[in-house]
C-alpha cells in the first residue's frame, strides 16, 4: 500500500491555482476534495481538470503512475465546507490573494478540523504571521507557495509561521516531495519569500536598463531567455559562481568580488513602475505581444508547452 492510499487532501478554492494543486496531489495518488464557496464552481473545476489530465495523458506528460481515469476517480467537489474537510489530514488554501479573504477561510476551516490537520496557504507574498493571525493553533500553519503553473514548474516555497512546529515543516516537505514537487525550506518568514525577492531584483534592473535607454524590451528578455535562463534552468546562481572559476567559489570571489561590488553600487533606485516609463515599456511589449486575450492566451499556451518540454527534459 502506498503512503498516499486513502489519505485525503482538501483544496479550498477552485481557480487556476486550486485546480493545479488538485492535479499535483492526484498525481501522487491522494484523494482530493476540492471546495469553492460559489455554488457549482468546484464541479466546473472538475470538468476543466478532466480535460487537462486527458490532454496530458495524450501528450505522455501525465505525472504519477495512475492513469487519468484513475486520478479522476480520486477527485470530488463540494459546496459545503464541513463535508469538504471531513477526513482531511492536509488543507491547501488557494483563494485569491487578499489577506482578509484568506484569514476568513482559515477561521472557518479551524472550526471543522482536528488539531493534527496541517493548514497550508498558497499565498505568493503575504506573510504567514498575517495570513494566520486569526488562527488559534498557529503551530500547524505553513505557507506552501507554488510557482505558476505548478504542474510544470515544480518549486514550492515552504515558509513557516514563527510558531510553526518543525514536524509540520517536515510533513509538508515530505508530502510535496512525494507528489513530485521540489520544495525548499525557508528558515523564517520574510517579505516576498525567496523566489519573489530574486525575481523582483531581476525585474527592477531589467526595468531600469530599458527605462534608461540602455536596451530594448525585446533584448532584455533575450538576456534572460537565451542567456541566464539557459543555465538557471538547471543550476542556480551560487552553483553558477562555483563552476565559473577554475577553482570554485573562493576563486570566483577572489577574481570578481570587486567588479560585482562596483556594478551593484551603480544600480539606481527602485523604479516606480508607473508614468511615462511604464507607458513606453508597455508600448514596446505590446508591439511584440498584443495585449488582447487571443494573443495573450496563445502566448501562455506556448509558455506551458515549452515548460512541459523542459520538464520532460529535466526528468
Amino acid at each position: 500500500m502506498s503512503s498516499s492510499e486513502g489519505k485525503i487532501i482538501t483544496v479550498i478554492g477552485s481557480g487556476l491555482i486550486g485546480r493545479s494543486w488538485a492535479m499535483v496531489f492526484l498525481s501522487g495518488g491522494y484523494k482530493v476534495k476540492i471546495y469553492d464557496n460559489q455554488p457549482g464552481q468546484a464541479e466546473k473545476a472538475i470538468i476543466e481538470i478532466r480535460k487537462q489530465l486527458e490532454e496530458l495523458q495524450h501528450a505522455q506528460m501525465l505525472r504519477g503512475s495512475l492513469t487519468a481515469a484513475q486520478q479522476l476517480s480520486l477527485l470530488s467537489s463540494y459546496d459545503d465546507l464541513a463535508q469538504a474537510l471531513e477526513g482531511a489530514f492536509f488543507v491547501q488554501e488557494s483563494v485569491f490573494e487578499e489577506l482578509g479573504a484568506k484569514q476568513s477561510v482559515f477561521q472557518a476551516v479551524e472550526q471543522h478540523v482536528g488539531e493534527g490537520v496541517v493548514l497550508s496557504s498558497s499565498t505568493s507574498c503575504l506573510l504567514p504571521s498575517n495570513v494566520f493571525a486569526t488562527v488559534k493553533n498557529k503551530t500547524r500553519c505553513i505557507i506552501s507557495h507554488p510557482v505558476n503553473p505548478p504542474y510544470y514548474v515544480r518549486l514550492v516555497e515552504l515558509v513557516p509561521h514563527p510558531e510553526t512546529l518543525p514536524a509540520v515543516m517536515d510533513v509538508t516537505y515530505t508530502l510535496m516531495t512525494e507528489v513530485g514537487q521540489a520544495p525548499v525550506r525557508l528558515k523564517k518568514e520574510i517579505d516576498g519569500f525567496a523566489l519573489n525577492r530574486v525575481q523582483y531584483a531581476i525585474i527592477a534592473e531589467s526595468w531600469r536598463l530599458v527605462q534608461d535607454g540602455v536596451i530594448s524590451v525585446k533584448d532584455i528578455d533575450l538576456v534572460m531567455s537565451e542567456g541566464l535562463g539557459m543555465r538557471y534552468a538547471f543550476i542556480g546562481p551560487i552553483e553558477t559562481m562555483h563552476l565559473n572559476a577554475p577553482d570554485g567559489l573562493e576563486d570566483y570571489l577572489r577574481r570578481y568580488r570587486e567588479g560585482m561590488k562596483r556594478v551593484l553600487s551603480s544600480f539606481g533606485p527602485v523604479p516606480e513602475f508607473s508614468g511615462e516609463a511604464a507607458a513606453n515599456i508597455n508600448k514596446e511589449i505590446c508591439e511584440l505581444i498584443p495585449s488582447d486575450q487571443e494573443h495573450l492566451s496563445a502566448r501562455r499556451e506556448r509558455r506551458d508547452q515549452l515548460l512541459m518540454g523542459l520538464a520532460k527534459l529535466k526528468k
